[in-house]
């Protein structure tokens, strides 16, 4: 990262910490800006609005402090708002994007464009919630917003998010729930709203609700999900669109199927990161995305030719074969492009599954069967990696040894693939309740077995999600499992890998029952989305500028954060336990003199043989201080299962010093809806 002393901006930027936006309602929503010195009624500049729960003040302001004056220094001020019921907001937040917090941005963008520093053009971004609302909010086509970048997001509430993968319940609900379930419960800051900082927190804890118990009740695509999922009519959408991923994120194949949709202009990138912002991502190569950034708006809000929209619609990071490992810094590769989605120039291979492993051509039919161990899955690591530490995908070849394995004969070429491998599966299984994760795997000479991507069935969901139907056990179906998008490059002498199971632990919640599949070679097969080389336009491309932001000094760390993952087995009762460390630190910060400590755990234990002993649980404790200000929150939450129903446990404690002025306990009962 090359930091940019604010000296040397071609702006002066001025910083407002607390801007109140009034709302319709009387509510009043905390904002930081950040504006060019001299933007004024004489000298107005356009607008970037990021609109998050995660606290303005303390919670972003390590990254927005290095990245909105860059953005203000180069002409574009950047506004910072608290969602309604977080940070200083007034109000309360009940729900993850709830229409009361979309309508509030409709209003907020009018605000930013009324302002007398502004054009009146506004764009919008954000990762991740900032990444969704943005696609929210642009479906509701608010007239002075112009464009937005959106990163790590998704069009589909249902299948593209932390909540279900092809219909399966998946541990983002426990990782990302139980992290939005004490964002709910953080305080407003005393020095910003005054005495009432605690009558608006009592407010928050008495009135939040708890994430997983509304997620639970909504296990099939219904109403609660096509809210807020702008694939239910991509027309809502006229502004201009940059969608942008990563290979190691969650959340990636929404780039494809936007930008396959979409009919506004738009454009696209993936790289090979993380959950992050493309100027701060693992693995590397970390891009200049604030340059790429200030071409977008400068095209979309100035008006200016800066050719942003002359290049190819897509850019992608084509990844080689790296041996396999939990986290890495760099991941070897090349951009190429695309000027269309689908691509035009794709050549499918189709490889069938059979006795012999992957064939070219349809064989003989012949049966597999195994009921896979519940532990397995193990190798996966996170559903959704950050890049900060050992949260990738590990050597595969342990748990391919325990699903049922197709190998192809080593490879005689170089194979380039790049979309969504698909796989079809002949099978049947032994319950009414099942699901089959399915690996694409690259095989090294040495044995070692790189995970490239990988899909979930809910097999009640094989003919979608709306209405899931139950399997008949020994019944024969023939069902597809689309996996996740991918561009990665099979070298000579390698092998492609087809591993099949019937557990996938912890990503997946396992089946009710353990589960004996039957799966039919000779005509199941995987389809490869081949990509011949096209230098002419690869070789084309201009490389991207260096990573750069702003020189700032805005937090000092107190205490290390010490995030790991650990496995334990134990031998004697036959458990398995993964736990993942959530530990931020203490941090001080400076710029509004706070103390921050931040930590917890993460932890997924099952039995073997046991279907019905999954358990995951997690803590964390969140704390402030300055001065004789000191409150803190404690959350947990336990979830388990019966073959009928979900058991959902949670608790909130809040002190102020060491009073304990709130607890409140949940005990819920959900039944299992085909899962």
């Amino acid at each position: 990262m090359l930091y940019r002393q604010p000296e040397d901006l071609p702006h002066g930027v001025r910083e407002i910490m607390t801007e109140w936006i009034t709302l319709k309602d009387g509510t009043r929503l905390a904002a930081r800006l950040w504006l060019p010195e001299e933007a004024s009624a004489a000298a107005p500049v356009p607008a970037v609005l990021e609109y998050l729960p995660y606290r303005r003040r303390d919670g972003t302001t390590g990254r927005d402090s290095v990245t909105y004056p860059w953005l203000a220094g180069h002409g574009i001020a950047g506004v910072r708002v608290d969602v309604r019921g977080t940070g200083d907001s007034e109000g309360v937040i009940l729900d993850e994007y709830d229409r009361p917090e979309l309508q509030d941005a409709v209003e907020v963008i009018a605000w930013i464009a009324a302002q007398p520093w502004c054009t009146g053009n506004v764009g919008m971004w954000g990762i991740s919630w900032g990444g969704f609302n943005s696609l929210q909010v642009a479906a509701l086509r608010p007239p002075a917003l112009k464009a937005i970048i959106t990163i790590a997001s998704t069009d589909d509430r249902y299948h593209g998010d932390c909540h279900f993968m092809g219909g399966c319940w998946i541990d983002g609900n426990m990782g990302w729930g139980n992290q939005f379930f004490s964002n709910t419960t953080r305080p407003p800051d005393p020095t910003v709203v005054g005495e009432r900082w605690r009558a608006m927190w009592l407010d928050r804890l008495e009135k939040m609700t708890l994430p997983m118990e509304i997620w639970l009740h909504h296990q099939r695509r219904d109403d609660y999900w096509r809210h807020g999922s702008v694939c239910e009519d991509y027309s809502d959408i006229t502004c201009a669109v940059y969608a942008v991923g990563g290979w190691a994120d969650g959340y990636t194949n929404s780039v494809f199927s936007m930008i396959e949709n979409l009919s506004c202009p738009k454009k696209a990138l993936v790289g090979p990161w993380a959950h992050a912002f493309p100027h701060m991502a693992r693995p590397g190569p970390a891009i200049g995305f604030l340059q790429e950034a200030k071409r977008w708006w400068d095209h979309w809000l100035k008006g200016e030719d800066t050719g942003v929209m002359d290049e190819p619609m897509l850019r992608l990071w084509m990844q080689d074969h790296v041996p396999p490992r939990r986290s890495y810094g760099e991941w070897p590769g090349r951009w190429v492009a695309e000027t269309a989605w689908p691509p035009p120039g794709l050549t499918p291979a189709t490889l069938y599954l059979g006795a012999d492993g992957l064939s070219d051509g349809e064989t003989a039919e012949s049966v597999h069967s195994a009921t896979t161990p519940q532990e397995l899955g193990l190798k996966a690591a996170d559903w959704c990696p950050y890049g900060r530490g050992p949260d990738m995908s590990d050597d595969q070849r342990s748990e391919d040894g325990l699903s049922l394995s197709f190998d192809s004969p080593p490879l005689a070429e170089r194979m380039e693939i790049l979309g969504a491998p698909v796989v079809t599966l002949d099978l049947s299984v032994d319950r009414r309740q099942a699901f089959v994760a399915v690996r694409l795997n690259d095989v090294a000479p040495d044995g070692s077995s790189l995970r490239v991507s990988y899909g979930l069935l809910n097999l009640s969901h094989r003919d979608g999600s709306e209405f899931p139907q139950a399997t008949e056990p020994g019944k024969r179906y023939r069902v597809q499992v689309k996996l996740c998008h991918i561009a990665h490059a099979f070298p000579v002498g390698h092998r492609v890998r087809i591993a099949v199971s019937t557990t996938y632990w912890p990503i997946a919640w396992p089946s009710p029952e353990p589960v004996a599949l039957t799966l039919y070679g000779g005509k199941s097969e995987v389809r490869l989305p081949v990509r011949p080389a096209d230098p002419a336009l690869d070789d084309s491309l201009e490389p991207f500028a260096q990573p750069e932001a702003v020189a700032q000094n805005a937090h000092v760390a107190l205490r290390t954060p010490e995030p790991f993952h650990r496995t334990e087995f134990n031998s004697v009762t036959g458990e398995t336990r993964y736990i993942r460390r959530r530990d931020r630190g203490r941090t001080r910060h400076l710029d509004v003199d706070l103390e921050e400590d931040v930590g917890g755990y993460l932890t997924h234990s099952i039995f073997e043989g046991d279907a019905q002993s999954a358990s995951s649980e997690a803590e964390q404790t969140h704390r402030f201080l300055r001065g004789e200000w000191d409150v803190r929150t404690s959350i947990r939450s336990h979830l388990t299962a019966t073959s009928e129903d979900f058991l959902l446990r949670a608790s909130v404690d809040a002190y102020e010093g060491e009073t304990r002025v709130f607890s409140r306990t949940w005990n819920v009962r959900v039944p299992r809806d085909h899962q």
